[in-house]
């Protein structure tokens, strides 16, 4: 079954770029295209996309608030944000409010493609060197904040379910290592990481990996970063 995209980009040549990009795949493709955030959450809710791409700073309605809408849905598509992150330090609210994942604009497409995938299957997608960048803004810039999943104190309760090498993954992955990377660390196959992944979201009641980390930073798993100590 094709993957339905709806691209949303304020700059025509870029929303035009993406759109005939992942029209090109045999396995996706793009119903609707949209200049601004508040085409986009109309369009979201008439064309029923399975993924929307959106870049966060949008005229009209911007992004963060535009995904927040479409998120808050019954049956809302998946959102994947795009940002150029030196201007778009409050990404980490749009993943709060519902966003499956993020990624710097200028991704190659290849990437931006298995991202598409990713966040159609289910999956969260973190950029890891902008993950790690993002938490750093965030720690100099906001406090952290409850809300995600069954809420702070019902998630420390829960972390006590998790064995002792689920909650060191949930930990690798909160600084943005990808499962092969985790595996290396902890010497273990990549195929045990995912099984652990799936088995503490299962647990802390979380919908990804974006969650699992913000969750993370927000009951101090670990520690955020100053932007300038972030690779």
């Amino acid at each position: 079954m094709s993957i339905r995209v709806l691209v949303a980009d304020a700059q025509g040549v870029v929303r035009a770029g993406f759109a005939a990009v992942i029209d090109e795949e045999e396995d996706m493709t793009v119903v609707g295209e949209s200049p601004d955030g508040a085409t986009a959450v109309r369009l979201a809710e008439e064309l029923a996309p399975d993924v929307v791409v959106m870049d966060v700073r949008m005229p009209e309605l911007d992004g963060l608030s535009a995904t927040r809408t479409i998120t808050g849905r019954q049956d809302a598509p998946r959102v994947l944000m795009l940002t150029t992150f030196d201007l778009d330090g409050y990404v980490f609210d749009a993943l709060r409010s519902g966003a499956s994942g993020f990624l710097l604009k200028d991704v190659h497409p290849s990437e931006l493609l298995q991202a598409i995938r990713v966040v159609a299957a289910g999956e969260g997608v973190l950029s890891p060197t902008a993950t790690r960048r993002l938490i750093g803004h965030y720690a100099a810039t906001a406090a952290p904040a409850t809300g995600i999943g069954p809420g702070a104190a019902d998630a420390m309760r829960e972390l006590n379910s998790l064995t002792g090498r689920e909650r060191d993954v949930l930990t690798l992955i909160a600084t943005g290592l990808t499962n092969r990377e985790v595996a290396e660390r902890l010497g273990i196959a990549v195929g045990t990481v995912k099984t652990h992944v799936n088995a503490l979201l299962r647990k802390l009641g979380l919908r990804d990996r974006v969650q699992a980390t913000i969750l993370a930073y927000d009951l101090g798993l670990v520690r955020p970063v100053r932007p300038d100590h972030c690779p």
